[in-house]
């Protein structure tokens, strides 16, 4: 017997969900790309990812190669910020790189693009749990249309909720420079929120609606994937305690002690979202939620590796993003980005310091709020940017996606990502 929760919530996250077989339809994909919007991709134009490491084929996970269709809900992690666009980037900040694109794509191939799937792409940039939860005014739940198939979800939680990007303002980047507040406060208030319980009842709440949406006891091999996050940082490097990523001159070292606080951060959430897992599927007696701890796969390709000066923009090898850098899309292209400085208007207005605050910090959009601190910190006549030479004239005002991806995966992390969901997949077949 399963229990009914009508709670709502707070926090962000990404889910894909499948449930089936193959329809025998024209393959169509429908991407949901923000509550209101609703858009029929079926002959999307896909990039040349090149073949991943140890490649893993959705023909080879049996069943799984038949699925019917998806849905991903969630925050920037699973919206694939950063990671390429075809044309104009979207107000939730898809990209084509992203894990859940990734999985269509492989899905799109292994039907000879004959057959039909369907992929609800829900996952928005900026989004919290209150964004997810059925009953609040954007919720990707009440949006998730159960009318196409769908037989598996992914998802990516807990950043947003958890204070992620205040941890990276105050302690690495300080756009707000000194009003930023010190990285021992935004350092304890995470910590306070990640030891709290209220993300666990979130959570918890979140994923029986998704389970009750999709009416899982008609769905019996309905599951959910539940994805985790990587560490940062080499935490042993010397050498990196002398180098920064601040935004302003004399910005904040990136020393020792900070780089383990961060990381330590980043296991506590991938822990607590593994024991709500754990404590969902112990309802029931087969198990619902499958959790995808990716974090090893990334060792060697975390900032501060041994032998790199950071900030080093053209180390392909570094699995996130910094502020403005490129992509490192396996076939070496660049697709044409909203973040590109060619594409600025020439005249656009640039972000208010007086009104940006609120909206900004409503979006939960990095992006918008890191534009915001910097306009508002701009007004101190002395300050100096620590890298006038990177940072194009006026740039900075015109494109959050400049500075919303960072600390997010590229598309070489996100190849891991599809990876190791795929191998879950298949050891769980």
């Amino acid at each position: 017997m399963r229990p009914s929760f009508t709670m709502r919530l707070g926090a962000a996250f990404t889910f894909t969900i499948f449930s089936g077989l193959v329809s025998s339809r024209t393959f169509q994909w429908h991407r949901l790309a923000a509550p209101e919007s609703q858009h029929v991709i079926g002959n999307r134009p896909t990039r040349d990812y090149g073949p991943p490491q140890q490649p893993l084929s959705l023909a080879s996970l049996g069943g799984l190669g038949l699925l019917k269709g998806f849905v991903a809900f969630g925050d920037s992690y699973s919206a694939g910020i950063g990671t390429g666009v075809d044309g104009k980037e979207d107000d939730c900040r898809h990209g084509l790189g992203s894990h859940a694109e990734l999985i269509a794509s492989d899905l799109l191939a292994s039907h000879g693009g004959r057959n039909s799937s369907a992929f609800q792409f829900l996952s928005c940039t900026g989004a919290s749990t209150q964004d997810i939860i059925s009953g609040s005014g954007d919720s990707q739940v009440d949006t998730f249309n159960i009318s196409l198939p769908v037989d598996l979800a992914l998802l990516s939680i807990g950043g947003n909720d958890l204070g992620f990007f205040d941890v990276i303002n105050a302690c690495v980047f300080r756009f707000y420079n000194f009003y930023s507040g010190t990285c021992e406060a935004a350092l304890a208030n995470a910590k306070t929120q990640i030891e709290s319980d209220e993300f666990d009842r979130r959570l918890d709440i979140i994923i029986m609606e998704i389970l009750d949406k999709v009416r899982w006891e008609k769905n019996p091999n309905f599951f959910i994937t539940i994805t985790g996050y990587a560490r940062f940082f080499n935490e042993l490097t010397d050498e990196c305690d002398d180098m920064s990523f601040g935004i302003w001159w004399n910005g904040p070292k990136l020393k020792k002690d900070l780089r383990l606080n961060m990381n330590a951060m980043v296991l506590t959430v991938n822990a607590k979202v593994r024991k709500t897992v754990d404590l969902i599927n112990s309802r029931f007696t087969k198990d619902k939620l499958l959790f995808i701890d990716y974090d090893e796969e990334f060792e060697g390709h975390r900032f501060c590796e041994a032998g790199v000066k950071e900030p080093d923009y053209d180390r392909k090898d570094t699995w996130f993003f910094l502020i403005g850098g490129p992509d490192n899309a396996r076939n070496g292209t660049q697709s044409k980005d909203a973040s590109d400085l060619a594409t600025l208007p020439p005249n656009s207005a640039l972000v208010d310091p007086a009104s940006c605050l609120g909206p900004a910090q409503r979006s939960g959009d990095w992006g918008k709020l890191a534009l915001c601190y910097m306009a508002i910190a701009r007004q101190e006549p002395n300050l100096q940017f620590a890298r006038g030479d990177f940072i194009a004239e006026n740039s900075m005002w015109y494109v959050p996606t400049y500075y919303g991806k960072v600390f997010h995966p590229r598309s070489l992390g996100h190849e891991v990502i599809r990876n190791k969901i795929y191998e879950a997949w298949r050891a769980r077949e």
